[in-house]
């Protein structure tokens, strides 16, 4: 039995592998050659690539899943190998269980490995798409007992462990929201001590203007900058829950935050569904199985269905329509019902 679990295993990975392959293949040609011209050596090209490949990996892994067990399934029945693990005396359920563990492992690396790397490398080359726009311009306003600054900008990028912004505009305002200065600046370098511009231009509250170095104390940093403005799958798996307790605490919503964190936590999940609906797709009476073909187009027809109703889940969740954990976990459950009971009901002999 540990013999054949082995070898159902491996054929398991294969099929899933080769389908990834192909998938982060095609994915990686089409992105190096949308951002060779911007990049200055084709390296950098690569490495971007590289960078956006691994955040497209969510969007297609429980596709890849999918497919890949069609792919292992049509292998052992043209081999006719399926035979000879129904012949060893293995039901449905025991010939997909190594389907499923392998998926589960699957699921669990993207979460904790994957994630984690991923979003690691984008903070590297993080800009202004990764961050919650209003009007296509990141809005930052601090506000204390003195008063009051706001900065508009267009542009952000990491220099170090600071945030350069560009085409920025920065008013300051007294307590009783008088605005006391006006600056404007191609650019804004905020550090931990406060905010610095250079070649800025600077109006006071009498509209006297002057050129020069801008220079101004603040609360913000990098690092609350990011914390507060960042989107959720911009945050690592292990460090959403720190981050959502400290953003609970101060007021901000956290509900998208909520339903990235369970889709992580329950992506194994995911995967077993997928699994499932492979293993369901690919049972047949034929020994060829020359079905296959009709098989894998429904079942990718089918596949493309289940990702909408998915992705409709968590917009209800991250709306407030549904409680976030019943919106991620619901539609696998959902799945896996489904398949399991077709899979039963299915007469292999």
């Amino acid at each position: 039995m540990s013999i054949l679990t082995r070898f159902l295993m491996r054929r398991f990975f294969g099929g899933v592998g080769l389908v990834m392959l192909i998938v982060c293949g095609i994915i990686f040609a089409v992105t190096f050659v949308e951002r060779l011209p911007s990049n200055p050596t084709a390296v950098a090209a690569m490495a971007e690539s590289w960078v956006r490949l691994l955040e497209y990996v969510p969007l297609f892994l429980p596709l890849a899943v999918f497919m890949g067990t069609l792919v292992a399934a049509y292998n052992l029945t043209k081999s006719t190998e399926s035979i000879i693990v129904s012949s060893a005396g293995l039901s449905p359920y025991q010939a997909a269980r190594p389907f499923l563990v392998g998926a589960a492992l699957i699921g669990l690396l993207a979460t904790t490995v994957v994630n984690p790397y991923s979003v690691n490398l984008s903070m590297r080359n993080i800009s202004a798409t990764h961050l919650k726009l209003v009007d296509n311009a990141i809005w930052l306003r601090e506000a204390s007992d003195t008063g009051y600054i706001t900065l508009r900008a267009q542009h952000m990028r990491p220099v170090g462990d600071d945030l350069m912004f560009g085409n920025v505009l920065i008013f300051t305002q007294g307590a009783d929201f008088h605005v006391t200065t006006r600056v404007e600046a191609p650019e804004a370098r905020l550090t931990d001590n406060g905010l610095h511009a250079d070649a800025a231009t600077i109006w006071n509250e009498t509209g006297t203007a002057r050129t020069g170095a801008w220079d101004m104390t603040t609360r913000l940093n990098p690092r609350t900058v990011l914390d507060r403005y960042l989107q959720p799958d911009q945050i690592s798996f292990w460090a959403l829950p720190g981050f959502i307790q400290k953003m609970e605490s101060i007021g901000v919503p956290v509900r998208g935050h909520w339903v990235q964190f369970w889709t992580l936590l329950f992506l194994p999940l995911t995967m077993i569904a997928m699994a499932t609906l492979g293993v369901a797709f690919s049972q047949t009476r034929q020994r060829r199985n020359y079905s296959f073909g009709v098989k894998f187009g429904l079942g990718v027809l089918t596949c493309f269905a289940l990702y909408f109703l998915l992705n409709m889940f968590n917009a209800l969740g991250a709306t407030g329509a549904l409680p976030p954990l019943l919106a991620i976990i619901a539609p696998p459950l959902i799945i896996i019902a489904a398949a399991g009971t077709f899979i039963a009901s299915f007469d292999t002999i």
